[in-house]
């Protein structure tokens, strides 16, 4: 133990190796988790090591070696001499090195815990949070959300969606994706015929069976897929609500895969996306009756809302506006753990820097909602739209979005297969996916530049928090004395979406929406725009004449 009460380490790249990137990467990692650190150097004899450990009486003694296994096995001979000579066995040793020299390292005996560079950095952070022997011990890390994200300390948990036309290959496929360590949360997806009528098969489509994900047909294909993950990082699974019946979904999800967070829109899953054919008023009302099953069965819960609106070309003030009402109401609905999605390259077109902008503007007004009744684990993805159907170009995509998505400090990351602009994922699509991300995530924390004080993001971010305020307060004013709380008014929202402060053009012809916002990306930002000057539209202005239009 050092003088200022931290843990300390002495590293070394022993005998004649000169090389000592890996073993300085760490060193810094270290750091970052409070520990001291000294570093005496490359090609360190192991006399020079012995007196530093003598001077220093350090915690941990980490070593590098990374040149020829041979020589390697003769120096660490000299070391376990050298260790029994000072009585040091009680002493901490790890090594660093490629998998030939990690490989008579642990054929030495002498290290506790050996890294031989194909470790992911989860590893090697849980080591040095002191959890690498619970790991080990156990071979379980945590089956809830918020204990699994304790243990993943400060780097994020990876999210993938995944199902296949059949239930026996999703059940194949989960398994090898759970041996794969590389997924901490596998988000299962039924097909569309499952989603709308699981609890009312006779109202299914035979011949769309296997459409758009896993064809789930009873609570045991569940439990089969479930019973594939025990094995591997034992990832957590979750489950697509379903587009109706969302209560008997959520049960269905707790009691057999153990549902580590549910997830519900506010908005949708009506006559609005076609996922059903309930007016949206309805679709409201059960939406939040769900938020309030999840918060009474004391469930984290991801309101899928401010996207929907986006992948139809709503202006960003609109998602903006959607981002927070979906975390008001699920504030409202007694939710303790909220988990905010913020989806970027959503419209496809939008740059990094105005997505940062949009997105920030989300945190801040989702994060004033936080008190010690409710808070939100930001959960950032890849956009489906941005993605190439050509695969070096989509993981070029991927590997861009993923590490613009690093600068908000995610504490989940949704990955995105880079195929899905051809194909749904497969497992090793999945996999390969998961590693890209992983390669970014392991770069950005070596160091990265503070991007989100660009002035162009903060000047975007100030006047979308400024603009979406109006466009809320005019969602609240909307009933003047009729709903206590117009936010959660099931009412309100829905007639907020059919005159049209909440619109998007894609729902052009919609019934139950207005569809007649036009939107256009300008240097880079999705806009409203006046239909007849072709210049943006304020939202004051949009507001008053689609105010003015009923009056």
């Amino acid at each position: 133990m050092s003088d200022s009460g931290k843990k300390k380490i002495v590293g070394a790249s022993l005998g004649n190796c000169v090389h000592v990137a890996g073993i300085l990467n760490f060193l810094n990692l270290a750091q970052r988790f409070g520990y001291d650190t000294l570093f005496l150097g490359p090609a360190v004899p192991i006399a020079k090591l012995s007196k530093a450990v003598k001077k220093h009486d350090p915690d941990l003694i980490a070593i590098s070696y990374r040149l020829t296994p041979e020589v390697l096995k003769k120096l660490l001979v000299d070391l376990k001499d050298e260790v029994k000579k000072n009585k040091w066995e009680k002493k901490v040793f790890i090594f660093g090195g490629t998998p030939p020299t990690a490989e008579v390292a642990r054929q030495s005996r002498l290290f506790e815990t050996v890294f031989g560079g194909l470790e992911s950095l989860e590893v090697i952070t849980s080591f040095l949070m002191g959890k690498a022997k619970k790991v080990e011990k156990s071979k379980v890390p945590p089956q809830n959300l918020i204990d699994r994200l304790a243990f993943k300390g400060t780097y994020p948990l990876l999210r993938h969606h995944f199902g296949l036309p059949t239930v026996e290959k999703t059940v194949k496929g989960a398994r090898e994706i759970a041996l794969s360590k590389t997924i901490d949360t596998l988000s299962i997806g039924p097909d569309q015929n499952a989603q709308e009528s699981f609890f009312r098969p006779k109202e299914m489509i035979k011949g769309l069976d296997g459409a758009g994900g896993v064809p789930l047909r009873k609570p045991e294909d569940l439990e089969s897929i479930h019973q594939a993950t025990r094995c591997g990082n034992y990832p957590l699974l979750r489950c697509y609500s379903g587009t109706r019946d969302l209560i008997h979904w959520a049960e269905m999800s707790l009691k057999t895969i153990h549902i580590a967070w549910g997830a519900v829109p506010l908005c949708w899953y009506n006559t609005l996306d076609g996922r059903s054919d309930r007016p949206p008023l309805l679709s409201i009302q059960e939406n939040q009756q769900a938020m309030k099953w999840y918060a009474e069965h004391e469930t984290p819960l991801e309101v899928n809302e401010s996207h929907h609106w986006s992948l139809r070309d709503s202006p960003d003030t609109v998602a903006v506006a959607a981002a927070f009402l979906a975390a008001y109401n699920a504030k409202k609905a007694g939710v303790h753990h909220y988990i905010a999605q913020y989806m970027f390259n959503t419209p496809a077109l939008t740059s990094p820097l105005m997505d940062l902008a949009k997105m920030l503007a989300k945190i801040e007004l989702i994060e004033s909602l936080h008190d010690e009744n409710f808070s939100s684990i930001r959960q950032t993805r890849t956009g489906l739209a941005c993605l190439s159907p050509d695969p070096d170009i989509a993981k070029g995509q991927l590997s861009a979005s993923c590490l613009f998505q690093m600068s908000v400090k995610p504490q989940i990351i949704h990955v995105v297969g880079f195929c899905e602009g051809d194909h749904a994922a497969t497992p090793s699509d999945i996999i390969e996916s998961a590693n890209i991300t992983h390669g970014i995530i392991q770069n950005f924390f070596l160091g990265s530049p503070q991007i989100t004080s660009d002035p162009r993001i903060t000047d975007r971010k100030e006047e979308l928090v400024d603009e979406t305020n109006i466009l809320l307060q005019a969602i609240k004013d909307l009933p003047p004395g009729k709903a206590k709380d117009p936010w959660i008014d099931p009412q309100t929202l829905a007639q907020a979406i059919q005159i049209g402060l909440l619109d998007a053009p894609h729902l052009a012809g919609n019934p139950d929406a207005a569809g007649k916002i036009i939107t256009q990306i300008h240097q880079g930002a999705c806009y409203a725009i006046d239909p007849e000057s072709g210049q943006r539209l304020s939202e004051k202005n949009r507001i008053s004449r689609i105010l003015n239009s009923f009056s």
